[in-house]
């Protein structure tokens, strides 16, 4: 019998912090927002002590950029914010992505638009999975629905970001950034990159020197590189969608539900069996690329789907045109940081197979 691990109880901002630096990641930059303030606290506590680099910028647009700089030289690096605070990224991820560049950006999401409140939310979807920045790119974006889970995820998102050459988010919530659940951290890694041969890090006369760049003056070039990109992100739709099945074999409802609002929707598929009802859960962990091949299959068993979403209704057209008009996709959602309670979410299956 081998020794189980040790499990220690962790803050989801917190382990969020200690898996990037386990993963290998010694620089970040940041600026303070609420919700996920405590990650940036916990990175000014630990950084010094590994010998790393801690930053508060004088602000987001400052932050995300130090972070495309150390990127653009080969090293591992990560900001994280919420909400309003991405928005003032947006210019630095489009320039990362147009730069082809690695780096992880973390999304502890509250409630908006604007100022919003400091309570949780997912309206961030859109701005995640659509449009991040100006230009034609995406980012990869995962959705943990649990502390181990985020913890679990950076890694993921860290290695794929290498692999790819792109940005990657964490879109996290206000709910996981500030509860506490039991964490297997994973051991250290001193050696986390991937050889990285087109970074500006210096070359002693051994190679000819990078220039790492986002600016093509001719169209053509541009074009160029852009589809080229594109081609990329193709391969990525092929070999990188994630998401987890919960009771869906025989399910007559499937709930389709990310981040927090799946752990509602899991209580809620509970409650729904509890009375007779064949209820499952559909959950996608990578929402780009989006699991469209698990949503079309449930589709093909399912009688109805429901997405439940912390928004007025953002990843519900993702479900849609993922099923294809196979099957009714209905929506319930709560924002400004309401949180939907299973309660709520059971009524709404029970009214779908009444057929109200």
């Amino acid at each position: 019998m081998g020794m189980e691990k040790m499990k220690v109880l962790m803050k989801g901002n917190e382990a969020l912090a200690e898996a990037a630096i386990q993963a290998g990641c010694h620089h970040f930059f940041g600026y303070p927002i609420t919700p996920q303030t405590e990650l940036a606290a916990y990175m000014a506590k630990r950084m010094p002590k590994i010998g790393g680099v801690y930053l508060q910028a004088e602000s987001e647009i400052a932050a995300v950029n130090m972070v495309l700089g150390a990127s653009a030289a080969g090293i591992r690096a990560m900001t994280s914010s919420s909400s309003p605070g991405i928005s003032l990224k947006a210019e630095g991820i489009s320039y990362m992505a147009g730069s082809d560049l690695p780096a992880l950006i973390i999304n502890v999401q509250r409630g908006g638009p604007g100022l919003g409140g400091i309570q949780p939310g997912q309206a961030d979807y859109y701005q995640a999975t659509k449009a991040t920045g100006h230009g034609d790119f995406h980012i990869l974006v995962y959705a943990p629905s649990t502390v181990q889970e985020m913890v679990d995820l950076v890694s993921v998102a860290f290695d794929n970001a290498d692999k790819y050459r792109m940005p990657a988010m964490i879109l996290a919530d206000g709910m996981l950034g500030q509860m506490m659940e039991p964490v297997e951290l994973p051991a250290e890694r001193k050696t986390a990159q991937i050889e990285k041969p087109w970074a500006a890090s210096g070359h002693q006369n051994k190679r000819e020197h990078n220039v790492v760049n986002s600016l093509y003056l001719k169209p053509e070039v541009l074009e160029e590189k852009v589809v080229e990109r594109f081609k990329r992100y193709d391969e990525i739709k092929k070999n990188e969608q994630r998401a987890e099945e919960y009771l869906t074999d025989d399910a007559e409802v499937i709930l389709v539900a990310y981040g927090a609002s799946s752990r509602v929707a899991r209580s809620a598929v509970n409650k729904a069996r509890e009375s007779g009802i064949k209820a499952g859960l559909l959950r996608p962990i990578s929402l780009w690329p989006f699991p469209v091949e698990a949503v079309r299959k449930a589709a093909d068993t399912a009688k109805n789907l429901l997405t439940v979403e912390m928004s007025m209704g953002q990843m519900v057209d993702d479900v849609r045109l993922a099923v294809e008009g196979k099957a009714p996709v209905h929506f319930y959602g709560r924002t400004g940081g309401m949180i939907p309670t299973p309660e709520a979410v059971t009524e709404e299956i029970i009214k779908i197979t009444e057929g109200k």
